[in-house]
């Protein structure tokens, strides 16, 4: 029985001290998209071992599906790619298109600069 209750305490103070959602990056793509294969080519590699990958994780969804649960976009996705910053399930901003490698690394800086509380290397 002790360990029941102990169970039960844990999971209360555990769940209760949780941190809230983290940032993440959706990246919205389409099957045939060149511009996102080019992005998963070019950027999609190195992005995980990055400052910024490791601060907002990516996620990949098709445009045909609809936001991940508990995630809420502020406009319907147009266009492929679209990497979207969310918050606590709430978008901060986005990125239309893939402008190539460098210019990608520059306007996700400055997007996790303006929107969150990064301040690692762009």
């Amino acid at each position: 029985m002790g360990a029941i209750k102990s169970f039960i305490l844990y999971l209360a103070f555990g769940l209760a001290a949780a941190p809230a959602l983290a940032v993440e990056l959706i990246m919205v793509e389409r099957d045939g998209c060149s511009y996102c294969i080019a992005w998963k080519e070019q950027v999609g590699p190195a992005y995980p071992n990055t400052a910024m990958g490791q601060f907002a994780p990516l996620r990949m969804i098709d445009i045909s599906d609809a936001p991940p649960e508990g995630i809420e976009f502020a406009s319907r996705v147009l266009f492929t790619p679209t990497f979207v910053l969310v918050e606590d399930g709430q978008e901060l901003g986005r990125i239309e298109g893939h402008p190539g490698e460098d210019f990608f690394w520059g306007l996700l800086h400055r997007l996790l600069k303006d929107k969150t509380e990064y301040d690692g290397p762009g």
